[in-house]
């Protein structure tokens, strides 16, 4: 993979988050209402605009590319490369006139995941992970990214969306990693994985995630120090043959890793 090349993938990728932003921004706080797919998750004409808008400049710069996004599907399905796109990951945080809903851009290469960014287009901060490279953050309220150590879980922040992503099973394991920490957190969707990066929170632990929803993220947080696996310890990749069960773990410091999925087991 040519330096250039990984250039060329990330300036397209921060070009289609900045029209993306430029769609998702009139529609915040401005009384949008939302339509429920068959799994009962909320969409907005927001999401389908803004992904239709960034799959318009991947298929003009990429178009011997995969893409597949929340709302459109799949397009190429035997290509080599994978954009992997969530337009408004956190959707109710958006209906409810919170910023801290994310855009994410994801690509894939051979099943790895290559490339990735959080866009929150309202406070203007933007996460940027590739393959080999320290992650770039930029931001109004500072913050430099980078993991915070933090070895032990007793000493150990850790966050998850909600409660209600888990089954009963898996919700019994989430409590018995949650007794051994310092402090839940929850909410925050993709914006919590960027908080990780940035060293505010140590551990996050979440299920029911589809590609879109942790690919972008994989390099993010390699690319701050840290690791996102599955609750089994393995590492997260895209294809038929295992791949992610949508049971995911992020850790700011490597360190907590096997405790973490100790306590996660089955």
């Amino acid at each position: 993979m040519a330096r250039t090349e990984l250039d060329q993938w990330v300036a397209v990728a921060e070009a289609a988050a900045d029209l993306a932003g430029a769609v998702i921004r009139p529609f915040f706080r401005n009384g949008l209402t939302a339509a429920l797919k068959p799994d009962q998750s909320p969409v907005t004409v927001a999401d389908r605009c803004a992904e239709a808008a960034i799959r318009a400049v991947l298929r003009e710069q990429f178009p011997a590319d995969g893409i597949l996004g929340e709302e459109f599907g799949q397009e190429q399905e035997t290509a080599r490369r994978c954009w992997v796109l969530d337009p408004i990951d956190g959707t109710r945080a958006f209906l409810t006139g919170r910023p801290v809903f994310g855009t994410l851009i994801g690509l894939i290469e051979d099943g790895r995941p290559i490339l990735g960014i959080i866009d929150q287009p309202i406070t203007g901060e933007r996460w940027v992970g590739a393959a080999g490279r320290e992650t770039r953050f930029r931001g109004p309220f500072g913050g430099r990214p980078g993991c915070r150590p933090c070895a032990q879980l007793d000493a150990a922040e850790l966050s998850c969306t909600s409660p209600d992503m888990f089954d009963t099973p898996d919700l019994a394991r989430f409590r018995r990693l949650a007794g051994a920490v310092r402090r839940v957190s929850w909410g925050g969707d993709c914006y919590g994985y960027g908080l990780l990066a940035l060293g505010q929170i140590d551990l996050i632990a979440e299920a029911d995630l589809k590609p879109w929803d942790w690919a972008p993220l994989v390099p993010i947080i390699a690319g701050a120090g840290g690791r996102m696996v599955g609750w089994n310890g393995a590492e997260l990749h895209f294809g038929s043959n295992g791949g992610c069960d949508g049971r995911v773990l992020a850790a700011g410091d490597p360190a907590l890793l096997a405790g973490a999925v100790r306590l996660l087991a089955p």
